[in-house]
């Protein structure tokens, strides 16, 4: 861990001398822990990320917010207040082993996804796989496979 103090060093150009600063102080080495998930009902969202996509539930505190274990990143389930529009953008991708199994049961749930699992890219030694889906209110989600290709 680097600590929080400011290196400088001058390097000379010519007759000018330029401040070379290094900053230990950004987030190149910061890990991303929640993520915030605009929602509506808050019920209705709960119930789908708890029961549909399997997420264990951490806590609670109705009627705002819920916090979800996602490995080792919590998702906030957090009902825009009143008089707030939604902040859409982000999509969330769920890294997963078995991308056909866990499509298959997700899909048995409900879940309407925009195309089965698809090689979205491949090089010499794996493949990329996806599906895309949204939750109850239009969040982006999808599901991303790594795959090791097989050698003949």
């Amino acid at each position: 861990m680097r600590s929080p103090e400011l290196w400088l060093s001058f390097v000379s150009l010519g007759d000018k001398l330029q401040l070379d600063q290094k900053d230990p102080m950004n987030l190149a080495d910061a890990t991303v822990t929640q993520l915030l998930i605009p929602v509506e009902d808050f019920e209705r969202s709960v119930s789908f990320y708890r029961d549909v996509l399997g997420l264990p539930l951490l806590f609670s505190a109705p009627p705002q917010m819920a916090f979800f274990q996602c490995g080792v990143i919590k998702l906030l389930v957090g009902v825009t207040p009143a008089g707030q529009k939604a902040q859409r953008g982000s999509a969330i991708y769920f890294s997963v082993r078995d991308i056909e199994g866990v499509h298959a049961s997700l899909h048995a749930k409900g879940v309407e996804f925009k195309a089965p699992p698809h090689v979205v890219n491949r090089s010499g030694r794996s493949e990329t796989w996806l599906a895309e889906f949204v939750d109850p209110d239009g969040n982006q989600l999808a599901l991303l496979s790594e795959k090791t290709i097989n050698a003949a």
